[in-house]
């Protein structure tokens, strides 16, 4: 019976044992789980090349709206949708046969008034001056001889043959003649000066008025001719012949698709080293195409607070299409010694901006916010909460907490391959 107890109490000791190395050994797996495995790179201080890139939309380097100058039926179309065309090429024509009479009645008022300012200058003018010269000569004739029978008289008084009033009769006779040559003579004047130019301006003003009228109404005329005012492709025509071409309202639509000019929105800090000149590229899904920056605008948008930048490309073919999207990179240039973190290490944070979470040597995982510079492809400047040193997680860093367990692994190792 005593040794049955013994056996007994040594199976209980046995199994008390074994529960314990059970229990020892769960724990210490539990505490191995705990640590999450994740993959690191350290942050360098290098030059990274800065690209900028935005989504953009393409629009054609010219455009216009052909409106008539005049409201007339269309007459004819000379041109399709989707042909091309050259500035000054005749697109379309108006009814016009009311604006040419209009405008040969102009005409034939402008010639008569020509004819009238003619007459003027070479017929009524000369006549005028004659007749006046010829009073001027016989009234100084006159002033002469009543000046002689004065003179005799005044002789004829003084030697006593002659009575007083003889020679007063004889010097009123001369004032009479000498105020009717100093009449004639202002006459004459004042053809020669004020008078016939006068004459020879309302004249000239009545040609002058005759001939702008008829000009407008030749103009009238012209305008019944809708030509193009670029070279390009008609993208639209929205009335049909025999109706109504308003003036103001499009009659066609023409655009120059030989350039194409992607405009985006960019933030400010990246559109802060963008000048005009820059090298750029735009991608579509057809391939990529060098351009050129052409505008960057001077004023922030208020409602977006970006800048937008134009960026220009020689459409060959014409195979993009003003209206798609594309993307623009911008090649701003290198920034030297900055501190580079890969692209993947960056997380977003909860209260709007970035984090990365950076392996410490205590094996624990610290979450850093960091402001983010230029951005290239993988690669991604940190302008502060990172130093050139740190190793920052690459893998595993999503959903970790501050001062969380991390075991560190190499790319493509197992499990247990820690270091």
């Amino acid at each position: 019976m005593r040794k049955l107890c013994l056996s007994v109490a040594l199976v209980a000791c046995v199994f008390a044992i074994a529960s314990c190395s059970s229990k020892s050994a769960s724990e210490g797996g539990s505490d191995e789980a705990a640590a999450a495995p994740v993959q690191v790179s350290p942050a360098v201080r290098k030059t990274i090349h800065q690209v900028v890139t935005a989504e953009a939309v393409l629009y054609p380097i010219r455009q216009a709206s052909i409106t008539p100058k005049v409201s007339a039926p269309v007459a004819r179309f000379l041109v399709q949708r989707g042909d091309h065309v050259k500035e000054g090429q005749l697109l379309a024509v108006l009814e016009d046969k009311d604006l040419v009479a209009a405008a040969q009645e102009g005409k034939q008022l402008y010639q008569q008034s020509e004819a009238a300012f003619e007459n003027t200058q070479n017929a009524v003018m000369p006549e005028d001056l004659t007749k006046a010269e010829a009073d001027v000569e016989s009234s100084r004739e006159a002033l002469v001889a009543a000046k002689r029978v004065y003179d005799n008289r005044v002789m004829l008084l003084q030697e006593g043959a002659l009575a007083q009033k003889l020679v007063d009769d004889a010097k009123v006779a001369l004032v009479q003649a000498q105020s009717t040559y100093d009449t004639a003579n202002q006459h004459l004047k004042s053809l020669q000066t004020v008078g016939r130019v006068e004459q020879l301006k309302s004249a000239q003003a009545q040609a002058d008025a005759a001939k702008a009228h008829y000009e407008s109404a030749a103009a009238q005329v012209s305008y019944a001719e809708v030509r193009s005012p670029i070279s390009g492709v008609i993208s639209d025509r929205p009335v049909n012949v025999g109706e109504m071409a308003s003036a103001g309202s499009a009659l066609l639509s023409v655009v120059d698709i030989s350039r194409v000019v992607a405009r985006a929105n960019i933030s400010v800090h990246e559109a802060s080293d963008i000048h005009t000149g820059r090298n750029a590229t735009i991608t579509t899904p057809g391939g990529e195409l060098p351009a050129k920056v052409i505008v960057v605008s001077p004023a922030v948008d208020p409602n977006t607070t970006t800048i937008q930048i134009w960026v220009e490309a020689i459409n060959k073919g014409e195979l993009l299409k003003p209206g798609t999207t594309a993307q623009i990179s911008i090649d701003v240039g290198d920034v030297p010694n900055a501190v580079v973190v890969p692209a993947a290490a960056l997380l977003a944070s909860d209260d709007g901006g970035e984090q990365v979470v950076i392996a410490g040597k205590d094996n624990l995982a610290h979450v850093s916010k960091v402001k983010v510079g230029v951005r290239n492809g993988e690669e991604a400047q940190i302008l502060s909460g990172v130093q050139a040193g740190d190793q920052v997680i690459t893998q595993g860093a999503l959903g970790l907490d501050d001062k969380s367990k991390i075991t560190i692994t190499k790319p493509g190792a197992e499990g247990d391959d820690h270091e």
